[in-house]
Order: C-alpha cells, then structure tokens, then sequence
C-alpha cells in the first residue's frame, strides 16, 4: 500500500487548483530498508557481487578498482512503485571510487575526467555469474540485505516542474520571506515532511543540497548556463532518479560527511539498458 503522505499535504494546505497540479507531479518510489525475518530480499548493500563470467572487476583506468555499493535485483521489486522504463528482470550493480585507493581523487558529476569512477552494471537475467571478491587494496563493505516499501515521492520545490505548479511559472522559487502567504504553511509543512532521505529507487530524489537534477544538468550542459536559466530547467526535467543510497552505518559506509550518493539516467537510456549513461552526482 503506498503511503499518500505527499496527497493528504497537498489537501490539507494547497487551494484545490494549486493541490491538484502539485498532486499530478507525484510519482511512486521504492524505500528500500534493512530486511527482516521472512520479508522478501529485494536489493543489498556492500558484501560481494556476483559478476558476469569473464567480466573483470570495474576499474577507473589509471586510477584502480571501485569499490561494490549495492545490488538490486530488478524483478524482486515491486513494479507498481517504478516507471515503465526500468528493467522488469536482471540485476543492477553499484560501484564506486571511495577513496580507498586514493582518498584525494573524488568522483564528481562536474568534471568528465571522473565520471569512469562510478559505474552501474547491468547483469540479464539468467547470466551464468561467479561471486567476486573485491581487490585486496579494497576493504568490502558490511552486507545488508533491503527489503522495499512502496511510497509517493514529490519533487523539490526548486525543480522547474515544481515551480511551475505552485507558482504558475518558472521563476526562482522565493525567498521565505517572499513565499505567497497561501503557500506558506504548505511550504513549512513540506520540509518537516522532507526529513528521511535514506535508500531509494526511482521517483523523485530527496536531496541533501538541493535538487541533484540540477547537479546532473549543469555537468551535462558544461557549466554554460546560471541558475534559473531555461536550457538548464530544460535539461534538469530530462533526468530521473535510478538510484539513491544514503551513508549506512550497519554497512559501515559513510559519504563524505553523512551523504548520499544519487545516480540518475534519461529515461530512454533507461528503457534501453544504456547504464553506462547514469550519472552520479555526491551530496552531503
């Protein structure tokens, strides 16, 4: 059963005409949690992956190995809480450059240079795999096996499609001081509301720092454009989440400073299992 926390916000604080068009930008997620007795195993953190016979260990060429994040496995999840375009089978893998290697070399959605340093690798259904055991620069992460619950997402409110909803176009979103006194209560309530970012597939992101699509779409158009620029909105509403995993501490995996790590993909490069397209951005 989804929890429809975002609809009973927007009945409880929005006129109906702004509630029904924020309502539309809703979309499912899966919250992925730490499985327990008998719940069905969707996703894991850290352990080892199982890879594709004869596919080596990622690696960032010149830098080294990746250390494994997660792996989700695409038809355990439950398809009413995805879009359309993500994979009904197959595993998805999660690797990244820590900093075990090299702790002054850091992967960032900014700088091209770095973007081998993250990699999702898809494994179809039914590959013949062997488990892997990570390089010995490498130290695994904790397993932790993730069980999912279906939930609405909503997106910032600095998003594009956000502002255009409540404020009826794409200007900055206001200061506080600034915000229509109608959307005040709707605004504090939000971000009471906003307070859990933890594990997630799909849906909108629940960021740190503000909206990661906007960390996506300036690497993605060179840093060319400012903020609130229209080719920048444009690119930033071309970007989904595929994946978000917080700092773990029953994995014993920590981002920076209690962060997080968000991938994010077009759709059509969803739909077509072009993964080496996602990107990731860092925030925390």
């Amino acid at each position: 059963m989804t929890d429809q926390q975002y609809s009973r916000l927007a009945a409880e604080h929005l006129p109906g005409d702004l509630a029904q068009r924020w309502t539309a930008l809703l979309r499912p997620c899966l919250r992925l949690r730490r499985a327990v007795d008998g719940e069905l195993i969707v996703a894991a953190l850290g352990g080892n992956p199982e890879l594709p016979a004869g596919v080596g260990w990622p690696q960032w060429p010149g830098r080294g190995p990746l250390s494994f994040v997660a792996s989700v496995r695409c038809a355990a999840l439950p398809r009413e809480g995805l879009a359309e375009q993500f994979p009904q089978e197959g595993t998805l893998l999660f690797f990244l450059f820590d900093g075990q290697v090299d702790e002054d070399v850091i992967v960032s959605a900014d700088d091209p240079e770095t973007w081998a340093g993250a990699q999702v690798v898809y494994v179809p259904e039914n590959t013949p795999v062997l488990p892997a055991e990570a390089p010995p620069e490498l130290d695994a992460f904790a397993r932790v096996e993730l069980t999912a619950d279906m939930e609405q997402s909503a997106p910032d409110l600095w998003l594009p499609q956000a502002r255009q909803a409540l404020l009826g176009d794409t200007r900055h979103w206001p200061h506080p001081r600034e915000t229509p006194a109608e959307l005040k209560p709707f605004v504090r309530a939000f971000g009471r509301l906003r307070t859990r970012i933890g594990h997630q597939i799909g849906g909108h992101a629940v960021p740190v720092q503000g909206p990661v699509e906007y960390d996506i779409a300036n690497a993605a158009l060179g840093g060319l454009h400012a903020w609130g620029e229209q080719p920048l909105d444009q690119e930033a509403e071309r970007w989904v989440v595929l994946a978000q995993f917080a700092s773990d501490s029953d994995a014993k995996m920590a981002w920076g400073d209690g962060g997080t790590l968000y991938w994010l993909i077009r759709p059509e490069d969803l739909a077509a299992l072009r993964f080496d397209q996602a990107r990731l951005t860092v925030q925390g």
